[in-house]
């Protein structure tokens, strides 16, 4: 009897213990399981809660964009690159030189239809005067060119097939374009291109945007645009930056016959911002029409006219503009639209206005960058050619007479 009492207490003792244990495993339980899922508190240092993370906005924006001339890459331009071992990369091959990394933007007027599958000859093209630029260097021409007006007397060489056949290879290929080679095509003078831009922010960091301005392609080889034509221009320039590029004028001359002049300010007095003129193959003057730049010619960019020391040499125009006190909530606005604005014929315009988007206090200011592309390939002017060419344009005098919000570099 003795020994069952015995057992009995030694029992209740284990028992005792084992429930102490469970007990101190479940408050352990409890403890971990509040600490790792529990409410969660304010991180602190020293005693203070951490201050929320800031979110950066943007407070001004900035482009430095260059405008060329005349581009092409057919006809012979076409022979010597094929006979180069660098085949469709040897026309870009020293642009290089043009430290392209400082630019935002740059862009070009495509004097040729870009068709797959075209077997004219060179001396057939140079007789019939009807061009083609191969879609095979798009890749390549990628690289450097932001966007290409296609108003011109070449871009329909090849038919409407062409060009439609054109429009796509360059969306294909990331390049925006607008203008077309007929000015009563009104719905497709102008488009919004998204230009890339760098942005301060509020912290004084910058970051990448892109900003929606209205570009506009005039051609008027064969005939006057007429004020319809110009007309496009006007609810554009209500909202955003607008910039011309019209294509005209007797070719090989040093300055415009008083029919392009007189289209030329017509543009300015429509709503553009500048303008920007290719065509001649010769560097023309520039002036300044009520306080804003027009550069009449600014010639050959990228051609395979070799055979003067006029059609070698042009003038890009470095355009660099930047907004000035505007609020931030607007650029915000603004930067957000312009992610929206690469496709062609886009809604960027409707949807601008149906949000109510206001106008951004922009100034711009130009430059000249000379360029040459003798020796069958485009690379910068030499000294003694960049003074020819602010001479042409007469580039200090007209400088001298822009109004604000216009101004030299």
């Amino acid at each position: 009897m003795l020994e069952v009492k015995r057992r009995h207490r030694a029992g209740r003792i284990w028992g005792s213990i084992i429930a102490v244990l469970v007990l101190a495993a479940i408050v352990t339980g409890i403890i971990w399981l509040y600490n790792n899922n529990g409410p969660t508190v304010p991180a602190k240092t020293g005693g203070l809660s951490k201050a929320p993370t800031k979110v950066v906005q943007p407070v001004s924006i900035y482009s430095n964009m260059l405008f060329m001339g005349n581009t092409f890459w057919g006809r012979y331009m076409n022979d010597w690159s094929m006979a180069s071992p660098l085949k469709t990369a040897y026309p870009f091959s020293q642009l290089n030189e043009f430290h392209r990394d400082q630019y935002n933007a740059w862009i070009t007027g495509l004097e040729c239809p870009s068709k797959a599958g075209v077997t004219m000859t060179s001396a057939e093209m140079d007789t019939l005067l009807q061009f083609n630029c191969s879609p095979d260097y798009l890749p390549e021409a990628a690289k450097w060119f932001t966007a290409f007006t296609l108003a011109n007397n070449h871009t329909d060489n090849q038919g409407i097939d062409g060009f439609n056949e054109t429009k796509a290879n360059l969306e294909k290929n990331g390049i925006q374009y607008f203008g077309h080679y007929d000015p009563r095509a009104l719905d497709d003078l102008c488009d919004v291109i998204s230009v890339p831009v760098t942005v301060t922010n509020d912290d004084q960091s910058t970051s990448k945007g892109k900003l929606p301005i209205a570009m506009c392609g005039y051609h008027g080889v064969f005939r006057i645009p007429l004020p319809d034509a110009v007309a496009v221009m006007e609810p554009y320039s209500k909202l955003m930056p607008v910039i011309a590029m019209p294509h005209m004028g007797v070719e090989y001359q040093p300055a415009p016959d008083q029919l392009k002049t007189d289209f030329y300010r017509s543009l300015i007095d429509g709503g553009a911002d500048v303008v920007l003129g290719d065509h001649p193959h010769w560097i023309q003057n520039t002036e300044s029409y009520k306080g804003h730049l027009i550069v009449y010619s600014m010639g050959n960019f990228m051609f395979d006219q070799q055979d003067t020391a006029e059609v070698v040499r042009s003038a890009a125009i470095q355009v660099v503009i930047k907004t000035n006190n505007d609020d931030k909530a607007m650029v915000k606005k603004w930067l957000a639209l312009g992610e929206k604005c690469e496709a062609y014929h886009d809604t960027c315009l409707v949807e601008a206005q149906r949000e109510g988007l206001t106008k951004l206090n922009i100034s711009f200011q130009f430059g000249v960058v000379g360029t040459n592309d003798s020796n069958k390939i485009t690379k910068p002017a030499t000294a003694e050619q960049l003074t020819g060419i602010l001479q042409r344009l007469q580039w200090s005098s007209t400088m001298s007479k822009l109004q604000a919000p216009y101004s030299k570099l």
